[in-house]
């Protein structure tokens, strides 16, 4: 019997690699995403390692992926998306808010000064992780960012989130001001909602 020239290991990391070019090639370039530190830390990351085993062969499929905790990890251009948008200069104290996964925390985690990663349950609440911050990840679609988080960045801090509007999701950049957080739309795109972050519902009539 002839051996396979590639043990399995070997030859699972080369599909995983031509996977994650593939990617790179076929989902961030074709939307636009060429910033060059943001293709090579979406070509360092093993995305593979950051979803359940039984979803790694489709670590890199342009779709979201469900975890294990119930929550989703965003289809790789959201995050290709969100890293461009940052453009972090490498000095920032960063918060980035994390739904299980901890592949959008690992994007960053070398491009930031100092990181801190919160659940979405830890963002709503009253602590205060991360304080004095001026830049927010958030890795997923929000309708609002809550008082309490806000409260958490500095003043000029700079946010990066996904957003939620009538049904419709899209990657959102903004500030921290001394009047609160404004937020604009830049790209549309699914993305899967926290839901921890739904503005309050009040009575209709």
């Amino acid at each position: 019997m002839i051996s396979d020239p590639l043990d399995s290991a070997e030859a699972a990391n080369s599909t995983q690699h031509r996977a994650r070019r593939a990617m790179i090639d076929s989902q961030l370039r074709t939307s636009g995403v060429n910033t060059p530190f943001v293709i090579r830390r979406m070509g360092e990351v093993s995305r593979e390692d950051f979803v359940p085993a039984a979803s790694k062969g489709v670590a890199y499929v342009d779709r979201a992926i469900k975890l294990e905790n119930g929550s989703w990890l965003p289809a790789p251009l959201v995050q290709g998306k969100m890293l461009e948008e940052a453009a972090p200069s490498g000095d920032e104290k960063a918060i980035v808010v994390d739904a299980g996964s901890g592949y959008l925390a690992e994007l960053f985690r070398p491009l930031v000064a100092e990181l801190t990663v919160i659940s979405p349950e830890e963002a709503v609440g009253k602590g205060t992780k991360g304080k004095g911050a001026d830049l927010l990840v958030i890795d997923g679609a929000v309708e609002e960012i809550p008082a309490a988080l806000a409260r958490r960045l500095a003043d000029g801090a700079k946010i990066v989130t996904g957003m939620v509007s009538k049904g419709v999701t899209r990657v959102a950049v903004g500030r921290k001001s001394e009047s609160g957080v404004s937020l604009m739309p830049v790209y549309d795109i699914g993305i899967p909602q926290l839901h921890e972050f739904d503005k309050p519902k009040g009575w209709s009539f």
